[in-house]
């Protein structure tokens, strides 16, 4: 009989938990409705004697990622302001803390590093939204992991 994923293990993203660090103020970013972080490898064709195909080497790798936020704080516009003002640019930390507790796959933290919001948006009107957001993509420089999903019955 095949080993199947419960439903149950599945992890809701609204339990979810995003703080942000600004120069030593940390922010719990509750109103954080959708964030993504990727990390794309960056990667050299390599050519092979013998072969007619060619090989790929990772050689490095970048960071990258977006969010959507309820449009309901100034923290981040204060900043834009900020380097508008002066040049003096905004770099942070983000963690994202994901746990269900009816999920067997447990607690996954990830902190991103030197965070660097792209842009923003200063000022929104929608009349035709009964709520206002806003979406902001951003790059950064390292990751850590400092707890991970458990593996779940049924994965080995």
């Amino acid at each position: 009989m095949p080993k199947i994923l419960n439903a149950k293990d599945t992890v809701s993203g609204s339990l979810a938990e995003c703080y942000i660090t600004i120069d030593d103020n940390r922010y719990n970013f509750m109103q954080a409705t959708k964030v993504e972080a990727k990390m794309e490898k960056n990667k050299t064709e390599v050519a092979i004697l013998g072969k007619t195909g060619k090989g790929n080497k990772a050689t490095g790798w970048k960071g990258t990622g977006s969010a959507t936020f309820h449009y309901n704080q100034s923290i981040l516009r204060r900043y834009l302001y900020k380097f508008k003002e002066s040049g003096k640019d905004m770099y942070f930390d983000m963690m994202i803390i994901n746990e269900d507790p009816t999920s067997s796959a447990g607690r996954q933290t990830v902190i991103l590093k030197d965070c660097n919001f792209d842009g923003g948006i200063l000022a929104k009107i929608d009349t035709g939204s009964d709520t206002l957001d806003e979406d902001m993509d951003f790059t950064f420089e390292d990751w850590e992991m400092p707890e991970e999903f458990n593996e779940l019955t049924g994965m080995e």
